[in-house]
């Protein structure tokens, strides 16, 4: 993976640590919103990651290219890839129980993938110094161990709840809250 210092952890960062009421292993985790363009059932053109937990540190989820995903004609769009490395990035830090946002993240596209392929996602935190998480990522095609196509790494900044509230959608926000997204 090519990364920057922007998201490497520094020397000295904390180990992650799953929050205590984090999902247990073996958990799906849900939408966080329903109309989300990652996880959202409800999106008409959207990943619909169904993201799980097989051990309480790393997030796993699948991911189907669809025809409303190209960008060649037959091949996925680089900035969906990018899409789905964020929002399995982004369901990886549901384990701490804190709302964090994306502030970079970084991908390598190391294969292509055509339309109708099954990307298997998997990521997890390298180390939290601060407000900062410093988060990675793969994409394998086909299976869980298949040839690696896409790599992210990425840098999250915990907010509080206000930030979505202040800049998104209050009412949506409400009624969709879920407790695992909030900080205790």
């Amino acid at each position: 993976m090519t990364r920057s210092s922007l998201t490497t952890p520094p020397e000295g960062a904390d180990q992650p640590k799953a929050h205590l009421n984090a999902p247990p292993p073996g958990s799906a985790l849900g939408s966080h919103y329903s109309r989300c363009f990652g996880c959202g059932a409800d999106h008409p053109t959207g990943l619909h990651l169904a993201a799980r937990t097989p051990d309480g540190a790393t997030v796993e989820a699948e991911f189907t290219v669809g025809t409303a995903h190209q960008g060649a004609p037959g091949l996925a769009h680089g900035g969906v890839l990018a899409a789905a490395m964020d929002e399995v990035i982004g369901m990886s830090i549901w384990l701490f129980h804190k709302p964090y946002v994306t502030a970079r993240l970084e991908t390598d596209y190391l294969l292509p993938v055509p339309v109708g392929t099954t990307l298997h996602l998997r990521a997890w935190c390298t180390g939290v110094a601060g407000r900062k998480a410093y988060l990675e990522a793969e994409g394998r095609v086909g299976a869980p161990d298949g040839p690696v196509a896409v790599r992210a790494a990425a840098l999250f900044v915990e907010v509080n709840m206000e930030h979505f509230a202040q800049h998104g959608d209050a009412e949506a926000m409400a009624a969709e809250h879920h407790e695992y997204e909030v900080n205790p």
